[in-house]
């Protein structure tokens, strides 16, 4: 049977989502606990919407995992209780072992339920949403909240930077915001991406915050993306400017990739289970350019992060 996870996590001491031989990752993290409870002798393999880079957070991250009936309906033991619900108690006892404050964790299990068949928190997914938050005035700047936000030196013109990403929207080749894979296609539909100093009374009032979604991303692009906007809000850049690196097709140096700390993934969404197999079958097959007279096979939506 196939289990849902939602989950959360602050990046900071993570070396991203994906595990790497003798580097504490957030997948490692997770398999090595969901091992514990679970039991299994040969361990688990949990398959994620989006393989956040090293000091990314997560709000609403989704992954699933396949696991043998039985030992699901085993979790709650004399309990009573729910088998996700079982899962995710046990998992938070496991997470936050020796931690200070006691209790707490840098990853979060928030729900775990039993999964259709057919959904993949990957294929399966129609969007993902992520947020960079800046602080760029003084009296915005809450060390609190000083591992997600960036402190910027210079005030921005938020109006400037929104101009710039609203040209940037639709279907396009984002190679020249991508890092590159042999072999793997950046085309992608970026749906959204706007530039907000949120008023009091809201929260994350007096940061700029940019709200990013696209059906997919390819490695550093959200980073990118946002490095190209600074340069416009800081005046050193036209609005036109990222549109014509966008056109030029490859990486400019002047692109800047923004500091990873500042970026968060927020949401992922997914159709109707009954949609669930078209949606995958759709993000597996070939993805082209109109008029572009070649192809790429789409490398997934669960690239490395943005």
């Amino acid at each position: 049977m196939r289990v849902r996870l939602d989950l959360a996590y602050d990046g900071t001491d993570f070396a991203g989502w994906a595990k790497q031989p003798g580097l504490r990752t957030v997948q490692g993290v997770l398999e090595e606990a969901l091992a514990t409870v679970l039991r299994l002798p040969a361990g688990v393999r949990l398959t994620v919407a989006g393989r956040t880079d090293a000091g990314v957070h997560a709000r609403g991250q989704t992954a699933h995992l396949d696991l043998p009936r039985e030992v699901w309906a085993a979790l709650p033991g004399r309990t009573g209780r729910d088998p996700g619900e079982s899962l995710v108690t046990r998992l938070a006892g496991i997470l936050g072992r020796g931690s200070t404050p006691r209790g707490s964790s840098d990853v979060v299990v928030r729900r775990a339920a039993e999964a259709p068949p057919d959904f993949d928190a990957r294929f399966a997914a129609l969007w993902r949403r992520y947020a960079y938050r800046i602080a760029d005035e003084r009296a915005a700047r809450d060390p609190l909240r000083a591992r997600d936000v960036l402190w910027h030196s210079r005030e921005l013109d938020v109006e400037a930077m929104d101009l710039a990403a609203g040209r940037l929207l639709g279907e396009h080749d984002f190679a020249a915001y991508c890092k590159p894979r042999e072999g793997a296609t950046t085309i992608r539909r970026l749906l959204e991406m706007e530039w907000r100093r949120l008023p009091p009374g809201r929260p994350d009032a007096g940061l700029v915050v940019a709200t990013v979604r696209a059906d997919a991303f390819c490695h550093s692009m959200v980073r990118a993306l946002v490095g190209a906007s600074l340069a416009v809000g800081e005046g050193r850049r036209p609005p036109s400017w990222p549109g014509v690196v966008l056109a030029g097709g490859t990486r400019d140096p002047a692109v800047a990739v923004a500091p990873a700390h500042g970026l968060t993934l927020e949401e992922v969404s997914y159709p109707a289970d009954g949609e669930l197999a078209a949606r995958a079958r759709e993000a597996r097959a070939l993805r082209t350019l109109p008029g572009s007279g070649g192809w790429a096979q789409a490398e997934g939506p669960g690239a490395p992060a943005p």
